[in-house]
């Protein structure tokens, strides 16, 4: 029970949180989302088990953009001073869980991926012009039992029959996260016709929940591409899927190659002694999947490899780590 009423204590602060935000932004909400990772969809149940994220979304154009909420304000400075056509508030709040590669084990060899918990905040900003589009976001958040991540995956498996996961116990401790993030995509190729583009990112993060930089592109083929394609900067917070809008439509493919410096979900607490893994701090994702709309709903589905190079000996209990799938749908209010 005690653990119950820690995880209901930290959604509530989190909804003030986006609350207190938005009112400071005057937030008009004009979309909502919501977003299912889960390595279920790979016929697993292992690493990265399960991300549930509720997201909204205030844009507006011209003299209607909305501005920065109080929390991306320690990356503010980092936006050049030029006036943008387009800005977008997102505001999600998520919860993600990993686990080791054997879930029936109430205490696991101790060179496997801990159990860990996060339940967050992520706030970004994007502002958007014709060619490129820039994204600041912090994320505030708390890691261990406080998440409620234990209860949450008790209770799904029950639902759908599956294995009791058991070695909770284990897992990291109680500790507050946070992570700054900057970002830029470039719509860099696109054909006249506006079938077919290319959008390459870049993106540095610093904090406890993981600190890298990467760089990337996303090929992408269908239509209304030139509306949506400031959507694929909201991929890297796994908050979200690239969406389509306005009845386009579209098939994708990214890779991304970068440099992690640290990883709470591997390195374990940051300020007290904790479980942890031996990783490869390089790393190459990949992605793909399907965007489509139809009147106000949009629905994303993405298949995603975060990581492809691990090549320790326990690189297999790593792969489960970094591939899963992700649907999201969307509606316009």
């Amino acid at each position: 029970m005690l653990a119950i009423k820690k995880c209901y204590q930290a959604i509530i602060i989190m909804g003030l949180m986006v609350w207190a935000t938005a009112s400071y932004a005057e937030m008009d909400v004009d979309w909502v989302s919501f977003t299912l990772d889960n390595d279920l969809f790979l016929n697993n149940d292992n690493g990265y088990t399960n991300g549930v994220f509720f997201s909204i979304y205030d844009t507006g154009v011209g003299e209607d953009k909305p501005k920065p909420s109080l929390l991306v304000w320690p990356m503010m400075w980092s936006l050049p001073d030029v006036s943008y056509h387009t800005a977008v508030n997102a505001y999600s709040v998520g919860q993600v869980m990993m686990t080791p590669d054997d879930i029936t084990l109430k205490n696991p060899p101790e060179d496997q991926l801990p159990y860990s918990g996060v339940l967050f905040l992520n706030t970004s900003y994007l502002a958007i012009q014709d060619q490129y589009a820039d994204k600041i976001s912090t994320t505030l958040g708390v890691v261990g039992p406080v998440s409620g991540a234990k209860r949450s995956q008790k209770f799904v498996h029950r639902l759908i029959g599956s294995k009791d996961p058991k070695g909770w116990g284990t897992q990291l401790k109680n500790e507050p996260i946070f992570q700054l993030t900057r970002a830029r995509a470039w719509r860099a190729l696109a054909t006249k016709s506006n079938w077919a583009d290319m959008v390459v990112t870049s993106e540095i993060a610093a904090g406890t929940l993981s600190s890298y930089v990467e760089t990337g592109m996303t090929v992408r083929v269908g239509q209304g591409l030139q509306r949506s394609y400031a959507s694929v900067l909201l991929n890297g917070s796994r908050t979200t899927n690239p969406v389509a809008i306005d009845d386009g439509w579209y098939l994708y493919a990214g890779v991304k190659a970068g440099y992690v410096f640290n990883q709470i979900f591997t390195d374990g607490n940051t300020f007290r002694d904790s479980r942890s893994v031996d990783y490869d701090h390089e790393r190459i994702g990949v992605t793909a999947g399907l965007a489509y709309s139809w009147g106000p709903f949009s629905m994303t589905l993405a298949l995603a490899d975060s990581n492809i190079l691990d090549s320790r000996d326990r690189a297999e209990q790593l792969e489960d780590l970094t591939q899963y799938g992700s649907l999201t749908i969307a509606w316009k209010l």
